[in-house]
């Protein structure tokens, strides 16, 4: 591994000096255009002044809301804009090239809180329109040069506060103490149940998120408190907004990264849209090859984004995305053979995609979206005989129609309603698992055979109202679900949060709310007697807001969530249903295909501090994420237990420095207590009399380390970096497993240090 990294190094060094020699004949100039609207009536905002900091260059918005900004210097450099009516805001990390202008969707969210006497400041955190806590935003440029992340949006938001360590190789978000089945993700206002490759079906997590970031403009993520506008998720909020193309040129981008490499295209699209299009597929298995592993994945994905404005007050886009996914075996040896009967093979196809019209009244605007989500999924696992033991062939599609209003109705006040119908009009499963691993409290055999489909319809409507008393800021608002699939099928969750400005940098937050998320899918062929009901989450936050400088924020929160309707697990009463990525049938009942009894309950409870600067005159930037937290759950024994996901010490530390344009370094240090486990029995089973009472997972931590490098060409520019995870070469433990061979129990630990390269080429 150290030769490897040394010879990755040299290369990098090569690499560098032969561009070094091309680019000081390069074009050094770019240009930043795009547009400025208001967050709350998505209306184009005219005469905003846009200033480049610390240069001469400016503009102003047109009567679209647009500007552009011509012959800068090449550099990253942070715009600022300012309007009446609206708070000042700053974007940071605007990197400018000679290849593609670089455009800007700035949304400005209006002042309603004035404090008199307070100074002006800019603010370099975006802001929410609807008053939230636990709420923050991260950028395309904080997503792409996290050390570690891979460029996958997901994994990025794992330094945040509340969110625990996940295993090694997946990105399962564990947020608060919940399952990784709580959180919901939404993309251009469309919600994915799940958005990674190699999915765990009913479930949110997976090795690696189908998201390509260059299509990201932000991403917003919610531990708790978010508003009545989201809903069918008890824990978290991950919201993805995807920009549009280029509207003035054809462009595009050549990616090389750890997993994979692609292409990416954008242009104009007639007069008044644009494109976006790219195609990646992964290397792994060339390397898994190579590397004479007997598990060989691989994927595909595709992403395409189309954007057109109709008129002035109407706009239609489309967003498709796709994957492939597949998993082949080398059985060649015994080996090989007992290696592959320790895995599930979770071959899978997926897409979702959408249409959405905007339409812009006079104080506010309508969006219809329209979208369509399928995935395909082909499991199996077999034993070291290659005799099939367990099967599960599923498909679960479900089609939306998605329909939000806003209105600014005076200065001081803002209305948002919708509605939002699901049909689940393709449910099939062919499931078979033996008796042998599926047995009920007794010991005794339950084999499970299901070949059947059916249908499902949800719908949601909500209603929030913001408004400003004085220096308070009040979002009260409410949310109707329907699930036909529970017993009562009528839930009604209300929702308040209150934001009271202490002055120009201080503020004290509020949020409580009750939270439903009806059972997934799968959840209901698992041969449940029982009527289902929707899981149910009420939520309390409490926080301290703090802006000591204008790039600058600090924020700490405690929270408490109380669950209630949780899945227990009949033939386990000791424990409820926590399922995560399952890679073995042997170690448990997989995806919640048993008898579950919707009567547990539970607790989550905490603090976090969080501490965010980001780049700005000094070139440092970064986070601190701290978090103490308490879950136990009460399942049908009534006994009180450490939960699964119970991670009482989280902390998170990412720091990077850009010493020019050319060159900078990022590194991030995670630590975490380990999880709780469940000791075997002498026969290899599981012993659930002792649910999570056994040793806790080894102390977690783990130091990565990033390296940036840029040139600029005549309409190119080149980005390479290095990326070394767990640089001290830790073997962190994710899990303990049993091992047949042995007889025993085994740890389940990560590979130690892992280098990486990437390129980025930009035309």
């Amino acid at each position: 591994m150290k030769k490897l990294l040394l010879i990755v190094l040299l290369s990098l060094l090569y690499f560098n000096y032969l561009l070094s020699q091309e680019e000081q004949s390069s074009t050094n100039k770019g240009t930043i255009s795009g547009s400025v609207i208001s967050k709350t009536t998505q209306q184009p905002l005219q005469s905003i002044t846009v200033r480049v900091l610390n240069t001469n260059f400016g503009a102003f918005t047109d009567s679209k809301g647009k500007f552009q900004i011509n012959n800068i210097p090449n550099g990253t450099y942070s715009v600022q804009f300012t309007g009446i009516g609206f708070e000042k805001y700053v974007q940071t990390d605007v990197m400018v090239n000679s290849a593609m202008p670089r455009k800007l969707e700035i949304q400005l969210v209006d002042k309603v809180i004035e404090l008199q006497g307070a100074e002006v400041r800019a603010s370099y955190f975006i802001k929410n329109a609807e008053t939230v806590t636990s709420t923050q935003s991260l950028s395309y440029e904080d997503i792409r040069r996290s050390p570690g992340a891979q460029e996958d949006v997901i994994r990025a938001t794992a330094l945040l506060p509340g969110v625990a360590v996940t295993s090694a190789g997946r990105n399962d978000l564990i947020v608060r103490g919940g399952a990784p089945f709580e959180n919901l993700f939404v993309v251009d206002n469309i919600e994915i149940p799940n958005i990674n490759h190699f999915g765990s079906q009913g479930a949110t997590g997976g090795p690696l998120s189908i998201i390509n970031i260059d299509f990201v403009r932000d991403v917003s993520f919610s531990s708790g408190g978010f508003g009545s506008k989201y809903g069918n998720k008890v824990s978290s909020l991950t919201n993805i907004q995807l920009r549009n193309g280029n509207e003035d040129m054809f462009g595009g981008k050549v990616n090389l990264s750890a997993t994979g490499f692609g292409l990416g295209l954008e242009g104009p699209v007639g007069n008044s849209g644009s494109f976006l299009f790219s195609a990646r597929r992964s290397y792994l298995d060339l390397i898994f090859k190579a590397a004479g592993f007997s598990f060989i994945p691989e994927y595909w994905d595709f992403q395409t984004k189309i954007h057109y404005d109709i008129n002035s007050n109407n706009s239609l886009s489309f967003l498709g995305i796709g994957a492939l996914n597949t998993v082949s075996l080398n059985n060649e040896t015994l080996d090989d053979r007992y290696g592959n009967s320790r895995v599930q093979v979770p071959n899978q196809n997926q897409y979702f995609s959408g249409f959405t019209w905007q339409t812009l009244f006079k104080d506010g605007f309508g969006r219809f979206t329209l979208g369509r989500t399928f995935t395909t999924f082909n499991t199996s696992q077999k034993d070291s005989n290659l005799v099939e033991i367990f099967k599960n062939l599923s498909d679960e599609g479900e089609t939306s129609l998605k329909t939000d209003f806003e209105f600014k109705i005076n200065t001081e006040m803002d209305i948002m309603l919708g509605n939002q119908i699901k049909y689940a009009s393709k449910l099939t499963y062919d499931i078979n698992i033996p008796g042998y691993i599926r047995t009920d409290n007794n010991g005794i055999p339950q084999e499970l055979k299901v070949d059947t489909s059916f249908t499902s319809l949800k719908n949601s409507s909500y209603l929030s109202l913001t408004t400003a008393i004085g220096n308070h800021k009040v979002t009260l608002g409410g949310r109707l679900d329907y699930y036909d699939m529970t017993e009562p099928k009528f839930y009604f969750s209300p929702r308040l949060s209150v934001i009271y400005q202490l002055n120009d940098v201080s503020a004290i937050t509020f949020s409580a709310g009750r939270y439903y998320q009806a059972p997934s899918f799968i959840w209901l062929v698992g041969g449940s007697t029982e009527p289902m009901k929707a899981i149910q989450a009420d939520q309390l936050v409490m926080g301290y807001d703090h802006t000591p400088m204008e790039d600058l924020k600090v924020q700490l929160e405690v929270y408490y969530k109380w669950y209630s309707n949780y899945p227990g697990r009949v033939w386990r009463p000791q424990a409820v249903l926590a399922p995560a990525g399952f890679d073995d049938i042997n170690n448990d009942i997989p995806y919640g295909l048993e008898p579950l009894s919707m009567t547990a309950k539970g607790y989550s409870r905490g603090a976090e501090l969080f501490i965010q600067k980001k780049l700005s005159d000094i070139p440092l930037y970064g986070l601190l994420s701290i978090t103490y937290s308490d879950t136990k759950f009460t399942s049908l024994d009534g006994i009180e237990r450490v939960g699964t996901y119970d991670s009482r010490f989280i902390f998170n530390l990412s720091l990077g420095y850009k010493f020019n344009y050319d060159w900078e370094v990022a590194t991030k240090f995670r630590a975490s207590t380990g999880l709780p486990t469940t000791p075997y029995l002498t026969n290899g089973k599981l012993d659930y009399s002792k649910y999570n009472e056994g040793e806790r997972l080894p102390f977690f931590h783990a130091l990565d380390l990033r390296v940036d490098k840029k040139w600029n060409f005549s309409k190119m520019a080149l980005t390479t970096y290095i990326d070394i995870q767990n640089i001290y070469g830790r073997k962190n433990v994710s899990q303990i497993r049993w091992n047949p061979r042995l007889n025993a129990p085994e740890y389940g630990a990560s590979l130690g240090i892992l280098p990486s390269i990437g390129i980025n080429l930009e035309f």
